[in-house]
C-alpha cells in the first residue's frame, strides 16, 4: 500500500505547510517578522495545550522523560524558533513563491543528516528525490537574482 499512516500524516503536514507560507506573507505584512513569530508561537502553545488537555495527555509522562530526551527535545525547540524566525524575516523580504520551496531544502538536509548521524539508509529514492530538491530550490534561487 502506497499510503500508510505515516504517509497521510506527512502529507498533511506538507499541505499545512504550505498554507503556513501563504497565510504568514499575507500577515507579516507591515509588521515585524520575530513580532510575527511570537503571535505564531502563542497560537501554537495554545493549541498544543488544548490538544494536551483534551486528548490522552498523561502528566506521568513528565517522570518517564531522561535527561538526553530533555536535552534534545530543547535543542529541537530552539532549532523550530531559530527556523520560524528566518523563515518569517524570508517571508517578509521575498515571494512565498519561492521562500516556501526553498525552505524545504530542509528536506533534504534532514536526508543527509539521518544518513550521517541516525545511520538511516540512503535508498536510491531517497538521494534521487534529495537531489531534486536541490535543483529545485537552486533553480528558483537562480530565478531570483
Amino acid at each position: 500500500m502506497i499510503i500508510g499512516s505515516w504517509k497521510i500524516f506527512a502529507l498533511l503536514s506538507a499541505f499545512f505547510a504550505a498554507l503556513t507560507a501563504i497565510f504568514g506573507k499575507i500577515g507579516v505584512t507591515g509588521i515585524d517578522s520575530n513580532f510575527a513569530t511570537f503571535i505564531r508561537t502563542v497560537v501554537i502553545l495554545i493549541f498544543i495545550s488544548l490538544m494536551l488537555i483534551f486528548g490522552e495527555f498523561k502528566f506521568s509522562t513528565f517522570k518517564d522523560l531522561t535527561p538526553h530526551q530533555i536535552a534534545f527535545l530543547v535543542l529541537s525547540g530552539l532549532c523550530t524558533g531559530f527556523s520560524w524566525l528566518c523563515y518569517y524575516r524570508a517571508l517578509q523580504l521575498g515571494p512565498a513563491s519561492s521562500v516556501a520551496p526553498v525552505d524545504k531544502l530542509s528536506v533534504a538536509f534532514a536526508i543527509l543528516l539521518a544518513w550521517i548521524f541516525l545511520g538511516e539508509k540512503m535508498t536510491m529514492n531517497t538521494a534521487v528525490g534529495g537531489a531534486l530538491i536541490v535543483v529545485g530550490s537552486i533553480i528558483i534561487l537562480l530565478g531570483t537574482l
